[in-house]
C-alpha cells in the first residue's frame, strides 16, 4: 500500500491526501518531523521537505506539484488538472496562486507563526506576521468568492486541483480558527461543497496533538 509521509498542517500534505481520495486510492499516513531532516527520510527526500509518496514499488515520489500531476496521469477516469488545454492552463495557473501567493501572504504567517515555531523550537509566535496573514486572508477570500460566482468551481465547471489546493490551505487556517466565515458567504459555500466530499472526511478528522480545531471545523453545515 502507498505511504504518504506528511505533517498534519502542510498544506502540500493536505492537497496530495485529497487528491488520492478522489483517485479512491487507499494509502497509510506516516507523520514526519521532517525538520529533523533524519537520514532516513533525506533519502526519501534530499530536499527534506513533505510530501512524500512511497508507491508499493519503494520509488518515493517528491513535491506535491509532481505528485499531484503523478496520480492525475496514472489514474486518468478523474481528471483534475482538465479536460482540455485551457481548462488545465487556468487550474495550474490557480493551483500556483495557492501554493505559492497564498502560501506566503497568509499560510506562513499565520500557520507557520502558530504552530510551526512550536513544534521546531523556533521561539514565540510574530504578532506582526499573524496579523498581516489574517489582513492578507480577506483578499483571498473575495477573490475565492469572486471566482466562484463567475463558474461553478474555481477554475471552471468542473471540480479541479484548484480547489483542492485551495482548500488544502484554507483547512490549515480553519484549523486554527482564523477564518472569519460569516463575512465571505460565496466563499463560505464553495468551502461548505469541498468539505462535503468524501476525499476531505480524512482532514476534518484530524487532531493535533495540544490543538483542538473549532467546534465549526468539522460541521458539513458550519
Amino acid at each position: 500500500m502507498p505511504v504518504l509521509h506528511h505533517f498534519w498542517l502542510c498544506p502540500f500534505s493536505r492537497k496530495v491526501r485529497v487528491v488520492l481520495g478522489e483517485k479512491d486510492i487507499r494509502f497509510e499516513l506516516a507523520f514526519e518531523k521532517y525538520w529533523e531532516r533524519s537520514a532516513e527520510f533525506l533519502a526519501l527526500n534530499p530536499a527534506g521537505q513533505v510530501p512524500v509518496l512511497v508507491e508499493d514499488d519503494d520509488v518515493p515520489l517528491a513535491d506535491s506539484a509532481a505528485i499531484c500531476e503523478y496520480l492525475d496521469e496514472r489514474n486518468p477516469d478523474r481528471p483534475l488538472i482538465g479536460f482540455d488545454a485551457r481548462a488545465r492552463a487556468e487550474t495550474r495557473r490557480l493551483v500556483a496562486w495557492f501554493d505559492g501567493k497564498f502560501f506566503e501572504e497568509v499560510t506562513r504567517n499565520v500557520v507557520d507563526e502558530k504552530v510551526m515555531k512550536r513544534f521546531m523550537r523556533m521561539g514565540h509566535p510574530d504578532s506582526a506576521a499573524i496579523r498581516a496573514g489574517q489582513q492578507n486572508l480577506a483578499y483571498h477570500l473575495e477573490y475565492i468568492g469572486w471566482l466562484t460566482e463567475r463558474r461553478n468551481w474555481l477554475a471552471g465547471d468542473d471540480f479541479s486541483l484548484a480547489d483542492i489546493a485551495a482548500a488544502a490551505h484554507l483547512s490549515c487556517v480553519d484549523y486554527l480558527g482564523d477564518v472569519s466565515w460569516s463575512d465571505y458567504q460565496a466563499a463560505k459555500d464553495w468551502y461548505a461543497r469541498v468539505k462535503s466530499r468524501p476525499s476531505f472526511r480524512s482532514l476534518l478528522s484530524d487532531h493535533i496533538p495540544g490543538l483542538t480545531p473549532p467546534k465549526h471545523y468539522a460541521d458539513l453545515d458550519f
